[in-house]
């Protein structure tokens, strides 16, 4: 029987990568996409997967409550935010009254509708905020420590999600997703960024160039994009109900060195120029995670190595 997914968010990245990967897997479903612009990919041309766009705000409880009424989903993957850390400290206010209403107005909606479906919760590793070493990799019940808008933002929603999945029964599996990383990235992410500069030396004719960057020290986990879409699908169909689980690769590396490795595929020397206005006012330095969590109970584990990824992001 063909399920049902409601996706916010459906323009970005995630939700294209998600679309693929049940369409590569000859998963038949049918996909309404609800965003407030209008996707840059062709959703219409897939084979195994039927896929339709509304263009709405997700503030606007009116309208979430009319389209999941006549839609009634079998699955909601909740991937609308503002999901960049640094515009939550340029705009604290719109982000995270953003980030926890429409989230807030998409559970009020399913309650009260008395809907049945699955709803996937997507958090960030920026819950746990600054951790030490001894605490590495970090496991799911490492106590949360936010320390940006954004991902106090994060934590709410973690919370209210234990709410109505605790108080009102509803089906919620949350996450708590590592920086991932993939084709299709906007450059307003570090790593597409950086990549599109160094690109842009390359279009020149340069063996070398510029980077202008803010703190490269910090040490982040990533994983791919084509990874997270397939653990999200492992969640929808066999994830605990109630229950967090850590998406990441548990290896760290530094964006520096995440620099250097794409300028080395170009065969670019690179040179870090930082930029003070590109630091944010308290960064995690160090997040690893630990997968042990979903590996175990559903089998998942990461398949593109950092090297692949970085290689399609250039488009090599």
């Amino acid at each position: 029987m063909m399920k049902k997914y409601f996706i916010t968010g459906f323009s970005g990245f995630v939700s294209r990568h998600f679309i693929d990967y049940l369409d590569k897997n000859e998963i038949e479903a049918a996909i309404l996409g609800a965003d407030i612009t209008r996707p840059e990919f062709q959703f219409e041309n897939y084979k195994s997967v039927k896929c339709s766009y509304r263009e709405m705000n997700l503030l606007n409880q009116d309208d979430i409550k009319k389209i999941l009424q006549q839609f009634q989903p079998d699955y909601i993957i909740h991937l609308a935010s503002y999901s960049s850390v640094a515009y939550s400290w340029k705009q604290p206010i719109v982000s995270f009254r953003n980030n926890t209403n429409i989230f807030l107005n998409l559970l009020e909606t399913v309650h009260d509708l008395g809907l049945s479906c699955r709803i996937l919760s997507i958090g960030s590793s920026e819950e746990y905020g600054n951790v030490t070493a001894e605490n590495l990799p970090l496991k799911e019940d490492h106590p949360l420590n936010p320390v940006s808008p954004y991902a106090v933002a994060r934590v709410a929603q973690e919370l209210l999600s234990r709410i109505y999945s605790n108080g009102y029964h509803l089906d919620i599996v949350m996450t708590r997703s590592f920086n991932h990383i993939g084709p299709y990235q906007k450059n307003t992410f570090a790593v597409p960024a950086f990549a599109n500069q160094l690109l842009e030396v390359k279009k020149r004719g340069l063996n070398q160039g510029d980077v202008v960057a803010g703190n490269v020290d910090i040490i982040r986990d990533y994983v791919d994009v084509r990874d997270v879409v397939a653990a999200y699908y492992a969640l929808l169909e066999s994830g605990l109900k109630g229950e967090v689980y850590n998406i990441c690769s548990g290896k760290g590396i530094s964006l520096k060195t995440v620099i250097e490795i794409m300028g080395s595929m170009l065969n670019i020397k690179v040179n870090i120029k930082k930029e003070p206005s590109l630091i944010r006012p308290n960064d995690n330095q160090i997040i690893i995670g630990s997968n042990q969590k979903i590996a175990t109970q559903l089998g998942w584990k990461p398949r593109l190595s950092l090297e692949q990824s970085l290689v399609d992001i250039l488009g090599k």
